[in-house]
């Protein structure tokens, strides 16, 4: 039972990793349809996925003592598939698909690279073990699922717009930015007053813009966090 039990953590990391990268195939699938939902569509729901067992298996990993190096090592590889390079794939698809050239829609890779270093930098930094310095790259593609649902409903912002925010917040996740973690250990309200004003503005978003609301609540994620810079290990 002992050695199944260390097994639980990784299997929930690689279905992280699974979705993560059939988001990736169904982004260079734009056109079709799977059911209710265009392929794309498909994309943002099985990032939506992988964030779940993102959460899972550390919580897991948690629950059963089933800590290991080769469980991090996996959890930081799937992370950069499934929030670095889809979300960054998808972004270079919508600029294709709004007429920009091929060569402005590489800057859509830039969200992967940072993702990279971020996740680097997080290995090593003994500073983020109850906090975060620099938006958190499963946030970070969250913000992107956001944005395309805003782009789907509103339509293009231009592309001087649409690079301005991939330049900056691919620099936000490798910023020396500090953010309070999303985890509870918890529930008492005290403690946790701004992780519940994410979470209920985050609801209330996605109630009024639908899948848009995922963007604003990251920023608003972020204006928090800019805001209260002290108190991060609560």
């Amino acid at each position: 039972m002992k050695s199944i039990k260390t097994y639980i953590p990784n299997t929930i990391t690689c279905l992280n990793l699974l979705c993560g990268s059939l988001a990736i195939v169904l982004a260079f699938h734009d056109g079709m349809t799977f059911g209710p939902l265009v392929a794309r569509q498909w994309a943002w729901v099985l990032i939506g996925a992988a964030a779940v067992f993102d959460f899972c298996d550390g919580l897991s990993a948690r629950a059963l003592g089933a800590y290991s190096s080769m469980g991090k090592e996996l959890d930081s590889l799937s992370d950069l598939v499934s929030f670095g390079l889809a979300p960054a794939f998808l972004v270079m698809n919508a600029y294709v698909a709004a007429g920009a050239s091929m060569w402005l829609s590489l800057v859509g890779l830039m969200i992967g690279l940072c993702g990279a270093l971020r996740l680097a930098k997080f290995n090593v930094d003994t500073r983020q073990t109850t906090s975060f310095i620099g938006l958190p790259i499963p946030a970070n593609a969250i913000f992107w699922v956001g944005v395309l649902g805003w782009i789907e409903s509103h339509g293009w912002p231009g592309d001087i717009v649409m690079t301005v925010i991939v330049v900056v917040f691919s620099l936000l996740m490798v910023s020396e930015l500090k953010m309070f973690s999303l985890k509870v250990k918890s529930l008492g309200f005290k403690s946790n007053v701004r992780r519940y004003t994410v979470l209920l503005a985050g609801i209330l978003f996605v109630v009024t813009e639908g899948v848009a609301g995922l963007a604003w609540t990251i920023v608003l994620y972020i204006l928090i966090s800019l805001l209260g810079r002290k108190n991060f290990d609560e």
